[in-house]
């Protein structure tokens, strides 16, 4: 019985033809993987998440604050959109509603946009990157996150 050349013992493993077409099939399949998984978009919806859970927890502070007042939200709100921070031209909202002067807490720190905001740790100087206003007729404040990714409008009012 004769053995074929290729068969021989010698001759046992892949041809280079052979190992370039399976890691080309690999690196196909690994590609299309990713496209599919799209870690961009994933870590942008993560962030939008989060813009979510900012934005409910800082007018969930406010309410809260209004029930402890007799219905009034903090008199810095106004009619016009302005972010919350500690800035000159911004509305500061950190004093009534983390309660470092007061004591009352109502949130234990300022949220902050994943992007664009800082919290210090302190009242001194924070920048959440989320507006906040309230309408003068019905009294419902507005919290709106401007930096909402994918096209998603992030904006909640009660």
């Amino acid at each position: 019985m004769e053995l074929h050349p290729a068969k021989s013992s010698k001759n046992r493993g892949f041809t280079l033809l052979e190992l370039l077409v399976v890691i080309g099939i690999i690196g196909i399949l690994a590609a299309i993987v990713i496209v599919a998984i799209n870690p961009g978009r994933q870590f942008a919806q993560a962030r939008n998440a989060q813009r979510w859970n900012d934005v409910n927890a800082t007018l969930n502070a406010i309410h809260q604050y209004a029930v402890d007042n007799n219905g009034i939200v903090p008199a810095t709100i106004t009619a016009t959109p302005t972010n919350i921070g500690s800035g000159g031209s911004d509305i500061d909202l950190c004093e009534s509603l983390v309660g470092e002067v007061s004591g009352i807490s109502y949130i234990t720190a300022m949220p902050v946009d994943p992007e664009n905001g800082n919290w210090s740790g302190a009242c001194t100087s924070y920048n959440t990157s989320y507006l906040v206003s309230k309408d003068v007729v019905t009294g419902r404040v507005t919290i709106d996150a401007l930096s909402s990714e994918l096209g998603t409008s992030i904006k909640v009012e009660r």
